[in-house]
């Protein structure tokens, strides 16, 4: 059963860029009201895919430095990234099952 797992700068390369397996990235902020409808997906999400992805949350107010690079200019925008790299961008509000199969189109 998979968990989310919460992202900042301190621990991003590692969790994100050094996972062997796909890692689905959810950039949101906590005034975020879409945000928050997305939440319980995302958690459904986790569950699903459990160990053969890793799901992340990342609150963009506590890295900015990475909502800049990765240009994140509305939240939520999912991020779904396969060896380093971003494979595929989800922007907005999506059913789950859209994203499960974003993530089974890269495993």
């Amino acid at each position: 059963m998979g968990a989310i797992v919460k992202v900042n700068s301190d621990n991003f390369d590692h969790v994100v860029m050094d996972s062997a397996k796909p890692v689905l990235v959810d950039f949101y902020a906590e005034w975020c009201g879409p945000c928050r409808m997305l939440a319980p997906v995302m958690e459904e999400v986790a569950q699903e895919v459990g160990e053969d992805a890793v799901v992340c949350k990342l609150d963009i107010d506590q890295a900015r430095e990475l909502a800049v690079e990765y240009e994140v200019t509305s939240v939520p925008t999912l991020m779904l990234f396969q060896n380093g790299t971003v494979a595929e961008t989800l922007i907005g509000v999506r059913p789950k099952e859209e994203i499960v199969q974003a993530l089974k189109n890269h495993r």
